[in-house]
């Protein structure tokens, strides 16, 4: 029996990125599977907050990468409450005031008791590139490599097409 407990925990336990599926905004499932063999750019967002201009960023690096690199935004709503919409409103916000065609996952918890289990898994492996509790703000963004292993953390400052994160990508 406890054999049998111990197969199931390891089951659940995430070995790599391409191990999650995410609702998305508008319904469906984002398979991280999907972009093996591309970067991954995964950026907790927000409508209301001082970095929300950086969205027409992302969409640039979006495009400008497209083969190699894909963005997704992760609405969030744990500091100050700076999203507080429905994921429909989420939706709209974003196409209409910054034209945003990159996915886009469901509203979830990037911090706290309630941390939706990817955030989990990428502080977790934040720590083991020596990056202590990476989210501290909204538009934190994570780089992901072809292979599915976490490079880097950008804190929420680093502009998406700043030399720092373009290095990533040339």
């Amino acid at each position: 029996m406890i054999r049998l407990l111990l197969v199931t925990l390891a089951l659940t336990i995430a070995s790599s990125v391409y191990d999650f599926k995410v609702e998305g905004l508008e319904g469906g499932t984002i398979d991280l599977s999907q972009y093996k063999g591309k970067k991954i750019l995964i950026v907790n967002t927000a409508s209301k907050c001082g970095f929300t201009p950086q969205y027409k960023d992302l969409e640039q690096l979006y495009e400008q990468y497209k083969g190699k690199l894909v963005v997704i935004g992760f609405p969030a709503n744990n500091f100050m409450r700076q999203e507080p919409g429905s994921n429909a409103e989420i939706k709209e916000f974003c196409e209409k005031n910054y034209g945003v065609t990159f996915p886009m996952a469901a509203k979830v918890s990037v911090k706290g008791n309630d941390i939706h289990p990817l955030f989990k898994y990428l502080d977790d492996e934040a720590k083991k590139i020596g990056i202590s509790d990476p989210v501290k703000w909204n538009f934190t963004k994570f780089l992901i490599d072809e292979k599915g292993k976490l490079v880097t953390v950008f804190p929420s400052k680093v502009k998406p097409m700043s030399e720092e994160v373009l290095k990533y990508l040339n």
